[in-house]
């Protein structure tokens, strides 16, 4: 080759490179600029994308307007694609997904946004069709839930306990009244609801001046007592009448199937989103616990609501329909239920009832009498349970050899380390001396078994104590306390144990499910829920406890426990039916020869029993609990009085009633 054409050929490469560089463009792309929107509109705030016709600052007030109080959060967006449309123009479709509530049922849409170039800057042409399909500029976005039908409790036989019943929300209207007479409709009110009147006039001063202020959600049956003319009188005192989910009567098992109501701060906090604020869910007891049941899957209807002045109509845009929620089954008995909070009705300590059908473990009634203050003492309460007890004693004593025809050595008293053990008061003179075993237990002979603690240790007390469900969890599907027997104890610790009393708790449940394993001749586990229920939900971690356990712990001190589940098997039982026929032989003594002669007169099967005192608190002489445990036919009963004298005075008798009523 030539000069000339070698210098030909460098001179083209030379004009071909520079065309290629002349060709090359390094400026964004309509690609990066709908990105960079998407970013933006997906956390609400689109500073770094740039507009034709406004500024972002403004882009950003306007979405904050939109989507203001609507969902828990920012829309995911992303771009499906960019299509060039000119040398300088482009169309961005961008595809949204709102995670409205914790369903799979997510609101997604798909809009377009219109890009140019200008000055080497993608601009987007905005408008709120841009965020939203259609979207007007007068318009944001409004969500609804739309509630779902909630479950029923029922009970035994499929009995409904707690559906909708008609209600009355009073309370005082804002706009029906000047602001100078507020504050006195609103005191008036309440003394007529009994509420506070500096409280609920604090409320009415304090909420929207368009506000309904409730007072108060009253049944809206024959035992209402406030009258329509009675709130009618009250200027801007207003009724509407709803629908809540209530069981028959204001008291019935009122501890244990909790309420219904708005949700509080602290369950919306505590939900993960599953509730928010205006949502109606279960406050406490079976209703909190198992609410993921009976109050179904809310839907949802996402609507473009006008803002300010605008007169539009709201458009639906989206919904989604209603789960209704699935009854929940309980094994309560309603007419067992009643007479047991009737029984109780008087007494004014913290008492309970507690029915169990031993052969099925079924829980028929829980009562707790008006004493317990709202405290769930027939499940939570940790009490020691004195000489009902001795049916467990008994039981040990049978494993190490003896009968009910065993001479034991009854004595005034027995010391013990130093500490002195005594009879109650009232026990015969007659029965002091050597006296077997059936007599010991009949007349409930603290010394007799006390002088019998060698033979039977600790451990073995704590076995026949678990044998019969005492220390045994078991899931009911709501909190309870199933009792606790230390495994070591020696010298007083041990003697104490004998006869119920030291570091041995009991709740009523506990000592109801001793009474019906003996009755069944095989430990029982008790259950409150029916197949298909058990399992559907579980107390919820952090909830607000629906009761306390009973404030009148122990003198002793004994730490509390509580559960709604076992994570562990318990150990099998050991417990015969020849050794639950000798136990039924000693409980048929009390009643014919012991404490509770009283219950013979109680119509149908014979009646076997034990009573029990136990002793708390530092007083001289100390307080005593009360106690009794009875079996009747396929019915275990447990009665139970925090402040009591003898079992036999004090709960021989509501035993009695509740005995005779469940046999009419």
């Amino acid at each position: 080759m030539g000069k000339l054409q070698r210098a030909t050929s460098v001179l083209t490469t030379v004009a071909l490179a520079l065309t290629l560089a002349a060709c090359s463009d390094d400026r964004p792309t309509a690609e990066d600029a709908a990105g960079t929107l998407a970013a933006g509109l997906a956390r609400l705030d689109v500073g770094t994308s740039a507009f034709t016709s406004a500024e972002p600052a403004e882009v950003t007030a306007q979405l904050a307007a939109i989507t203001e109080g609507f969902a828990p959060e920012p829309p995911q967006v992303t771009v499906a694609g960019v299509e060039e449309t000119g040398e300088d123009t482009a169309t961005a479709t961008l595809e949204y997904a709102w995670d409205l509530d914790a369903t799979d049922s997510d609101w997604t849409y798909s809009t377009t946004a219109e890009l140019t170039r200008v000055e080497d800057t993608w601009q987007t042409e905005w408008d709120p069709g841009v965020f939203v399909p259609d979207l007007l500029p007068d318009e944001k976005l409004a969500l609804t839930r739309v509630p779902a039908d909630r479950g029923d409790i029922t009970g035994a036989g499929g009995s409904v306990i707690v559906t909708e019943r008609p209600v009355v929300r009073v309370g005082i209207d804002k706009t029906q009244l000047p602001e100078a007479e507020q504050a006195a409709s609103a005191r008036e009110l309440a003394k007529l609801l009994d509420l506070d009147p500096a409280g609920y006039e604090e409320q009415v001063s304090t909420a929207g001046a368009e506000a309904f202020v409730v007072a108060l959600v009253l049944r809206d049956d024959a035992d209402r007592t406030v009258t329509d003319a009675q709130i009618e009188a009250i200027p801007g005192a207003l009724r509407q009448g709803a629908t809540l989910e209530l069981a028959p009567t204001r008291t019935f098992a009122r501890e244990l199937l909790g309420g219904v109501g708005e949700a509080t701060a602290e369950l919306v906090e505590q939900s993960d989103g599953a509730l928010r604020a205006g949502d109606v869910t279960g406050l406490s007891g079976l209703q909190l616990q198992h609410n993921a049941r009976l109050a179904g899957t809310p839907g949802l209807l996402v609507a473009a609501a006008p803002t300010g002045d605008a007169q539009t109509t709201p458009r639906t845009l989206f919904t989604t329909a209603p789960v209704n929620g699935e009854d929940l089954a309980t094994t309560l008995d309603p007419r067992l239920q009643s007479l047991g909070e009737e029984v109780l009705a008087d007494e004014p300590s913290a008492s309970s009832i507690v029915a169990i059908r031993p052969s099925t473990g079924e829980i028929l009634a829980a009562a707790n009498g008006p004493g317990s203050e709202g405290l769930q003492t027939a499940l939570l309460g940790q009490y020691p349970p004195g000489s009902t007890f001795k049916v467990a004693t008994s039981l040990a004593l049978l494993r190490k050899g003896f009968t009910p025809e065993t001479p034991t050595e009854c004595s005034e008293e027995v010391v013990v380390d130093g500490r002195k053990f005594n009879n109650a008061g009232t026990f015969p003179a007659d029965s002091l001396g050597t006296i077997p075993l059936l007599e010991t237990f009949a007349q409930s002979c603290n010394t007799g078994f006390i002088s019998a603690r060698d033979r039977v240790s600790q451990a073995e007390l704590e076995s026949a104590a678990r044998d019969l469900g005492i220390g045994v969890e078991a899931s009911i599907g709501t909190p309870a306390f199933f009792g606790s027997v230390p495994g070591e104890a020696e010298g007083t610790a041990h003697a104490a144990a004998m006869i119920g009393q030291g570091e041995v708790l009991v709740s009523p449940l506990n000592l109801a499910t001793m009474a019906a394993s003996v009755g069944a001749g095989a430990r029982v586990t008790p259950t409150l829920l029916t197949p298909g229920s058990e399992d559907d939900g579980a107390v919820p971690s952090g909830a607000p406890s629906t009761a306390a356990a009973s404030s009148a712990a122990p003198s002793d001190g004994a730490a509390s426990s509580s559960s709604s589940s076992s994570s562990e098997a318990p150990s099998p039982s050991a417990f015969t039916a020849a050794e639950s026929a000798t136990l039924k032989k000693l409980m048929g003594a009390v009643v014919t020869q012991g404490g509770a002669q009283l219950l013979q007169d109680v119509p149908g099967a014979p009646v076997l029993a034990k009573t029990g005192t136990a002793e708390f608190g530092s007083e001289t002489p100390p307080r005593t609990h009360a106690w009794v445990v009875a079996l009747q036919g396929d019915l275990a009963v447990a009665v139970f009085v925090e402040e009591g004298e003898l079992g036999s005075t004090s709960g021989g008798p509501l035993m009695q009633a509740f005995l005779t009523g469940a046999a009419a």
